[in-house]
């Protein structure tokens, strides 16, 4: 059996977020749960598993779809089907889903610092969680 671990969510249903981000043609993750479309519509489909929000933060109802977008997003990134220096963009957009989510204006703001200052790494191309196996 192969596997990942370290996610404790999955997507139930499907989510939809219009975005800024406006590649040259449709971009669909190898796993097929993720796919950017050229009008800028990000797809996460039922099943995707991520871990919610990292770091010094800790998981509200404020921070799930924002996280899910961030996710999502830095897969495309660690995949290399989203340029790296989207990166910025994709941070930004974390800030204003948790702000529209009700999220204090004050933790959105550290929250974006953190990603901002931090996470360089998890968004780096090829980054990816490895594949173990059982037994």
């Amino acid at each position: 059996m192969l596997y990942k671990e370290g996610y404790k969510y999955q997507l139930y249903e499907t989510e939809y977020f219009q975005t800024g981000l406006r590649p040259e043609k449709n971009i669909v993750s190898p796993s097929g749960f993720i796919e950017l479309h050229t009008s800028g519509l990000l797809i996460v489909h039922k099943g995707y598993a991520w871990d919610g929000p990292s770091g010094p933060s800790f998981d509200t109802k404020t921070f799930m779809r924002a996280s899910l977008f961030h996710d999502a997003c830095y897969q495309l990134l660690r995949e290399g089907l989203l340029p790296k220096h989207k990166k910025k963009y994709v941070d930004r957009q974390m800030k204003e889903i948790c702000l529209d989510d009700g999220m204090n204006k004050v933790r959105a703001w550290y929250s974006h610092e953190g990603v901002k200052r931090f996470a360089s790494r998890a968004a780096k191309r090829g980054n990816t969680r490895p594949i173990l196996r059982a037994p």
